[in-house]
């Protein structure tokens, strides 16, 4: 015995039918916040890896400059004894070039007072030589007196002779004391100028040694506190630290549970995704109890359009117009320079000429209707509403929203309405515009056989009403 309905059975079908598909509208609704959710999380996800990445350069970055800072630290501290050992030093040679500055002043001093004994002695000398001279004089003048005297005047023409003799070697001696002298005076003057030179020298060593001392003063006075700020800097690099070392496990656990949260919202998303299929589900086999909704008028249009589609596709294979072989390519060929990206099949150019009869046709049956397009089993749409097929722009965002034909829609909805073989498939999804806009839509689809051969499928996309 079959079982019978009762007498409100048929209206309880249609409010079945009703409530599935607005349920299959708040769960499209809530799977849309979940992708808005998901997107977010991958994006903070994103966000707090960079940061990890970031601190972990950080962190290695701070522990080279540690490492730096001490070898600088270091340095200055080894550059500050340098300093104070080279300003020791300087000090050292300093007084010490006072001293020989001193002792050469006194050897000038010294040298004036030889020059002027050297003088004096020349004086004498000349004076010397020119009593020799005069004593020659006399003893030649002796020697010609004893001359004359004869016998009696021998003994004193030998003491004549001896004392002219000593008054030439005296006059000669007095000659080579002399050019001694002046040599001795030359050598002196020399060594005064010398002197001179070289107190000048010391004067200006002494100088430039007292400005050496005063740089070198203020180089470690400087360098002394490059070593106090390299001190601090190191003291400070050490807390940067100790943060990094306190942020890295933070950041890790925050990741760990966005990591959890991701998992969550993909498993919640998984069963909603299933609650839609559960929804479709009852909806289509509340319309095929004969349940009356909004949607059924949809239904049986789409199924008549497909089925027209379909109709004509057989003629046109038969009659040569395009081959099975054609028809059912699958080589997608990228259009170059297209943003989407758009595709070439050996079916396109005869699919923009066949298909724009029927869908622009469907456009006219519903003013809710936004689209009709048939795509086929991996969900590439040849050819769209003439409205949804401009010419594409130099702005991706406009050619997302304008420029839909000839593209691939492999997304969850366009895949199942391309792959659906049952008589129709009602799905209920968030329709991207572009540029993060969204329109809450229902997808009714029904499947384009071709030669006893499933081609894809023809969608119809309403507003939600």
């Amino acid at each position: 015995m079959s079982a019978q309905f009762p007498v409100d059975g048929t209206k309880n079908l249609d409010a079945l039918a009703k409530t599935a598909s607005e349920l299959g509208f708040e769960i499209v609704d809530i799977a849309g916040f979940l992708d808005l959710v998901d997107q977010q999380a991958k994006e903070q996800r994103g966000a707090l890896s960079a940061l990890n990445a970031c601190a972990r350069d950080m962190t290695e970055a701070n522990t080279d400059v540690s490492h730096l800072v001490k070898g600088l630290s270091a340095i200055a501290d080894k550059s500050r004894r340098d300093v104070r050992t080279s300003v020791m030093l300087v000090r050292n040679v300093g007084d010490k070039t006072r001293e020989v500055a001193v002792w050469v002043n006194a050897v000038r001093d010294r040298t004036d007072t030889v020059s002027d004994t050297l003088r004096a002695v020349t004086e004498n000398n000349s004076e010397i030589a020119s009593i020799a001279a005069q004593v020659n004089t006399l003893a030649i003048n002796a020697k010609i007196e004893a001359a004359r005297a004869g016998d009696a005047g021998r003994g004193f023409a030998v003491v004549a002779d001896a004392i002219n003799d000593l008054s030439q070697k005296t006059r000669t001696a007095a000659t080579k004391i002399t050019e001694n002298i002046e040599n001795l005076t030359n050598w002196i003057s020399e060594l005064g100028k010398e002197a001179q030179t070289v107190a000048e020298s010391a004067s200006v060593v002494l100088s430039q040694s007292g400005e050496t001392d005063t740089a070198l003063s203020r180089m470690e006075a400087t360098i002394s506190e490059e070593h106090a700020q390299s001190t601090q800097i190191a003291a400070q690099s050490a807390r940067m630290a100790e943060s990094f070392g306190r942020l890295t496990p933070a950041v890790k656990h925050i990741d760990q549970a966005v990591q959890m949260t991701m998992q969550g919202i993909n498993d919640t998303h998984s069963r909603v995704h299933k609650l839609i299929d559960q929804s479709e589900r009852i909806v289509q086999l509340s319309a095929g109890m004969g349940g009356e909704t909004s949607d059924a008028h949809f239904i049986v249009m789409v199924q008549r359009t497909a089925k027209a589609i379909s109709t004509r596709l057989d003629d046109a294979i038969a009659k040569g117009a395009i081959s099975m072989a054609a028809l059912f390519d699958r080589n997608y060929t990228p259009i170059p320079g297209t943003d989407p990206q758009q595709m070439m099949t050996a079916s396109t150019e005869f699919l923009d000429r066949f298909l724009p009869e029927f869908q622009e046709a469907a456009l006219e049956y519903d003013p809710s209707i936004v689209f009709c397009a048939a795509v086929d089993t991996n969900g590439y749409l040849p050819t769209h509403n003439r409205k949804f097929s401009q010419p594409q722009r130099n702005d991706p965002v406009w050619n997302m929203a304008n420029a839909r034909n000839r593209r691939i829609f492999d997304d969850r909805v366009g895949l199942k309405a391309g792959r659906n073989t049952s008589p129709f498939l009602l799905q209920v999804y968030r329709r991207d515009m572009g540029g993060g806009q969204f329109a809450t839509m229902k997808d009714l689809s029904a499947p384009i056989i071709v030669a006893g051969r499933h081609w894809g499928g023809l969608r119809l996309a309403y507003t939600y009403s």
